[in-house]
């Protein structure tokens, strides 16, 4: 708290600090606590907070900005304003890593008979896990060349249920991810899988699989990236948070940096905005308690 020059005048002075403070209209407890040096409640409160938010920040990877650094100070039954969490962040020096616009990553084939649109849009969270699935295919440049990147997501919680990582954009790469979901997963038959028109996704083989899985295959409309946005905001995620961070030597580098950060981040700690700040695990176990309840 600022304390009037002219007390500090008077104290130099010899003068009765008590009639000055009175003629200041300045309590005599912030007269003295600025001699002292002590620092105010205000203060104490704000460096305490400052250390939870440091660690939160710090265990987010530096992605976090002040929105789920609050929400995250909530789960842990901190109490504070989302302008108190900015403004400490600010004078910390911290904050999050921004969106980037995003781009195509997949070629289409303009030849394939593509299945219907099953989705249209409808990418809300749901209460029915394992019913509706969403995959694309990213690359990602290390100094041994591209690698690419197939993922399988949960509508419903926006988990990460299946992925692979590999050289190559061959049909293998999405089978691949597909795979890890139903050994994950076992979802029930009946369960969509949308898409863009990827020709990995349009062949044959793709078909196939998923015919004797009981998947029943959705794509988007030719140039729609907005028709698949959940997987594209995915990767824009990981890219931001991860893949765009550092310098990559090696694909089994890589490799083990995106198991990290999906199955040990991703999938169960970061908060999700469109979960209501909850990481896709907690929000299935919400589900899960919900469901037993009812039952």
């Amino acid at each position: 708290m600022k304390v009037h020059p002219f007390i500090e005048a008077e104290k130099i002075a010899g003068h009765n600090v008590h009639k000055a403070c009175e003629l200041l209209k300045v309590s005599r407890s912030a007269y003295y606590l600025r001699r002292n040096g002590a620092p105010s409640a205000r203060a104490t409160t704000d460096a305490e907070l400052t250390e939870k938010i440091v660690a939160i920040h710090t265990e987010s990877k530096g992605t976090y900005g002040s929105p789920r650094v609050h929400k995250e100070l909530g789960h842990r039954e901190v109490v504070c304003g989302k302008r108190r969490v900015t403004r400490l962040m600010r004078l910390a020096g911290l904050e999050g890593r921004c969106k980037k616009r995003w781009r195509k990553t997949t070629v289409a084939d303009p030849e394939a008979e593509a299945a219907k649109d099953l989705i249209q849009r409808h990418f809300g969270p749901a209460e029915d896990i394992d019913r509706r699935y969403v995959g694309d295919i990213t690359y990602i440049a290390t100094w041994e060349g591209w690698a690419y990147l197939a993922t399988v997501i949960d509508l419903a919680s926006r988990k990460v249920v299946g992925w692979a990582l590999a050289d190559h954009m061959r049909t293998e790469l999405v089978e691949d991810a597909l795979k890890m979901a139903f050994t994950q997963r076992a979802p029930d038959k009946g369960v969509v899988f949308h898409s863009d028109r990827g020709c990995q996704y349009t062949s044959k083989d793709f078909a196939d699989l998923a015919r004797a899985n009981g998947v029943v295959l959705s794509v988007g409309r030719k140039g729609e990236c907005w028709d698949n946005a959940v997987a594209e905001s995915f990767f824009a995620t990981i890219k931001r948070e991860l893949i765009d961070t550092r310098a990559w030597p090696t694909r089994a580098g890589l490799r083990r940096n995106v198991f990290e950060y999906i199955e040990g981040w991703y999938n169960t700690r970061r908060l999700h905005s469109t979960l209501g700040y909850l990481s896709p695990a907690q929000y299935e176990a919400r589900l899960h308690n919900a469901n037993r309840q009812a039952a």
